[in-house]
């Protein structure tokens, strides 16, 4: 048997294989599921959690500087000399072995009273440093979750591709098996029977490659869930609704009012201004209070005049510091802060343009998007009824397979573009949602 019958056969037999086989119950992975499951187990989510918590250690009052420090000391000395002593009418005295020993403790206490307002400002700033911090993991959380419905619409599409390449091959075969039977009585030439086994061959491949591509779709949805790569035995949902009283005035204002980018643009401005009132408190004194209560007690050689001393109470002070000039450091750093802050307020300014230019882009997309998804509704039913007469015409000899297999294949791809045009259209309300900052409520 030549080569390329052989390859047919192969591809021919894997195909009545795959249509013949039992269909085993699988797992429906709902989107509802999908959501929960991409909220608990996705890396991207995990990771930014973490960067909340660190920011939310360091806006705690223990990182503020508005609690005093306190410390306790302790110490011993010994010192063992030999010490030769001449007084002044030339006695000497002289003793080995002079051993002296000394013990110290003491607790202290300081409390910054005043810096200048730079405790209060950095603690805001800390604060603020922390919502920010809410506000990317909200970003990351609303990115993740546009992935994951954009995946998971990709695993929906090609499953109902797998669907109508497999209904396409079940029809070529029965094409195949009638024109065998023709052309075992007579009625047709070799050729028609050359021609569909031909277009078996090819729609064979078409499914195999649909099933892998379905397969590597579920592995990518997997990777956005946090899931083992390896699950693919699932299937999903098909069913799309939409939400069809959205309002592009509301959009639009709902975007001004709520996207997470133009919130953190907000946050940052206001944690600039804080770095000008942080630098500006430079130029105001500090008041530092200071408490000790110490205890030390001192054992001397015999030759001291006293055996002993022993020393304990309590200390208390203020300090004052007022760095008067600097060499204009500090009105170096309050102009770039306050030049930082124009910056970003000018960034702000550009961001709403673009936000308010992609929300009504976005929306004209939608509109089109639901537009030729009724289209596409309307140009199925149409090649679905050209089918059908074909398909008759076909069995009564009145056409010849090419009309057949043309019919055969646009209604194919009348099919799969319904289903590119029916997710598209999802997709884009998705990411017109997302822009008005509303895709986590919706």
């Amino acid at each position: 048997m030549p080569k390329t019958n052989k390859m047919k056969t192969y591809i021919y037999t894997v195909a009545l294989f795959i249509l013949g086989g039992s269909v085993q119950a699988q797992e429906l992975l709902t989107k509802d599921e999908a959501l929960k499951i991409t909220l608990e187990n996705n890396y991207d989510i995990k990771v930014i959690e973490k960067n909340v918590e660190v920011a939310k250690n360091n806006a705690s009052i223990y990182n503020s500087g508005y609690l005093p420090t306190a410390s306790i000391n302790s110490g011993v000395n010994y010192t063992n000399n030999t010490i030769e002593v001449e007084s002044q009418d030339g006695a000497i005295t002289e003793a080995s072995n002079a051993i002296s020993t000394g013990y110290n403790a003491s607790i202290g206490l300081n409390y910054v009273l005043f810096d200048g307002l730079n405790r209060k400002y950095s603690y805001k700033k800390l604060k603020e440093t922390h919502n920010l911090t809410k506000l990317q993991a909200r970003q990351v959380i609303e990115s993740s979750l546009l992935n994951l419905y954009i995946a998971y619409f990709e695993v929906s599409r090609l499953s109902e591709n797998e669907n109508n390449f497999k209904e396409t091959l079940a029809i070529s075969k029965r094409r195949l098996l009638r024109a065998e039977y023709s052309a075992d009585y007579g009625q047709n030439t070799k050729l028609d029977v050359l021609n569909a086994e031909v277009d078996v061959n090819n729609d064979s491949i078409s499914y195999l490659n649909s099933k892998r591509e379905l397969t590597n779709s579920k592995r990518n949805l997997n990777v956005i869930l946090g899931r083992n790569v390896i699950i693919t035995d699932f299937e999903v949902e098909t069913s799309v609704t939409y939400t069809l009283d959205l309002n592009l005035e509301a959009l639009v204002r709902n975007a001004l009012n709520n996207n997470v980018t133009l919130l953190q643009t907000n946050k940052d401005i206001q944690i600039s201004n804080f770095d000008v009132s942080i630098n500006a408190s430079r130029w105001l004194p500090t008041i530092t209070a200071s408490s000790s209560y110490g205890y030390n007690l001192t054992n001397n050689p015999k030759t001291s005049f006293f055996a002993a001393q022993e020393v304990k109470g309590l200390n208390a002070g203020l300090t004052l510091g007022w760095n008067l000039f600097d060499g204009g450091q500090t009105k170096t750093r309050v102009q770039n802060s306050k030049i930082a802050v124009a910056s970003k307020t000018l960034e702000k300014e550009q961001f709403i343009q673009q936000l308010t230019r992609d929300v009504y882009n976005a929306w004209e997309f939608y509109q089109n998007a639901l537009f030729k998804l009724k289209v596409q509704e309307t140009n199925v039913q149409t090649n679905q009824r050209n089918f059908e007469r074909t398909n008759e015409q076909y069995k009564l000899g009145q056409i010849n397979s090419i009309e057949f297999r043309t019919a055969q294949i646009n209604l194919l791809n009348a099919e799969r573009n319904l289903s590119q045009s029916k997710y598209d259209a999802k997709i884009a309300e998705y990411q017109l949602l997302y822009l008005a900052g509303n895709l986590l409520n919706n």
